[in-house]
């Protein structure tokens, strides 16, 4: 490397001539020519600690392969237990309560391994350099790509991939698994069917269906289980219903939570000749939803699933107090305000042969926040 004086006086650097094809010249040394040529200067290098081939070396070279070994190690068993884990609610069963807590211990110790690998790694294992680089302006000379070239393979050296196969083995090995952890929820999502059983648009209000063949409606109770009749909600009134079912209102059936509403004549008239055109997001036909004045719509916003449980009597709205989104109840609960986007669904309503309050059928569209399978 020499100076040289430009046409205003300054100084320049002018990279030494070096000859990459010579195989007299050391790696190291085409490394450092390349460097300068680019502006940069190695002003430190310190060999990696510890010598190479020593026993230390050695020792470090398992130590670093056991934690991607390991990391590959609990991604599988994260993979393992995201698809093969028992984790659908079943009174009386306690396991599915771990398969949360397991997925997030897997994938968290799966993470830590690698982060602990790729320190020791490059604290341990990798060499020491400072390198000073000059401003310059300009494209790079043709040069400059046989130069990166040659850096990058250097570069490879010294990560000693190469020299130590047992590393470049168990990096595979580990970040194969790591790669299936990440790919695991989107592929478990198409395993299982979501519509298997109907299981993500049957609720409490399903009717019931005996062994003969019969079918039995479900009555709409308080949450202590006892049966509602029309004379029990005053005009204008309204009252949390639960499916008349064992554990109807328990966490078994925490989408079946529903606002059973007794309009007040004017409003259930409106009500009902709203029901007939819809919100204009569905076809459903809501005719012969309605009993006498009394409405009942789904309890669970349809924004994030939590309780929308305020009714304005005067207004006939029902806001949701988690983020202020608004229902109009005489127009089949569409949102007017707020980031629900989708109508509360609506419960239509009957009484049995003893007078009391029924669901004719189930919710006719999907209780609670959109999610991505719902047609």
């Amino acid at each position: 490397m020499s100076l040289q004086n430009g046409s205003n006086g300054t100084q320049h650097r002018v990279p030494a001539e070096i000859d990459y094809d010579d195989p007299r010249t050391t790696r190291f040394e085409k490394v450092r020519a390349a460097a300068r040529e680019d502006g940069v200067e190695i002003v430190h290098y310190e060999p990696q600690f510890p010598p190479k081939g020593s026993r230390v070396e050695r020792r470090l070279t398992r130590t670093v392969s056991s934690l991607f070994l390991l990391s590959g190690l609990f991604a599988t068993a994260f993979v393992v237990i995201y698809i093969v884990w028992p984790w659908q609610w079943d009174p009386g069963d306690t396991w599915e309560r771990f398969y949360t807590p397991l997925l997030g211990l897997t994938l968290g110790l799966s993470l830590l391994c690698i982060a602990i690998g790729v320190l020791s790694w490059g604290k341990k294992l990798l060499p020491r350099e400072v390198s000073i680089q000059d401003r310059h302006d300009g494209g790079a000379p043709e040069s400059d790509r046989r130069a990166v070239g040659t850096t990058l393979g250097y570069m490879v050296d010294e990560l000693g991939v190469k020299r130590r196969p047992l590393l470049g083995l168990s990096l595979a090995a580990g970040l194969a698994p790591v790669a299936a952890l990440a790919a695991a929820p989107l592929i478990g999502g198409l395993i299982k069917n979501p519509h298997a059983n109907n299981q993500m648009f049957v609720t409490g209000w399903a009717p019931i269906k005996g062994a003969d063949g019969s079918t039995r409606l479900v009555r709409l109770t308080r949450e202590d289980g006892t049966p509602i009749r029309p004379a029990d909600v005053s005009t204008g009134g309204q009252m949390t219903v639960f499916p008349g079912i064992p554990g109807g209102a328990s966490n078994a059936h925490a989408d079946s939570p529903t606002l059973l509403i007794h309009l007040r004549p004017d409003d259930a008239q409106v009500a009902r000749a709203n029901n007939l055109k819809g919100t204009g997001k569905d076809d459903l036909d809501r005719s012969g939803y309605m009993y006498g004045d009394f409405i009942a719509y789904s309890k669970i916003c349809t924004h994030a699933g939590c309780p929308a449980s305020l009714y304005e009597q005067q207004t006939n709205r029902l806001l949701c107090p988690c983020h202020q989104s608004q229902f109009l109840i005489t127009d089949n609960a569409k949102p007017i305000f707020g980031p629900a986007s989708r109508a509360l669904p609506q419960l239509p309503l009957g009484v049995d042969e003893e007078g009391y309050l029924v669901a004719k059928s189930d919710f006719q569209a999907t209780v609670g926040p959109d999610f991505w399978e719902r047609p």
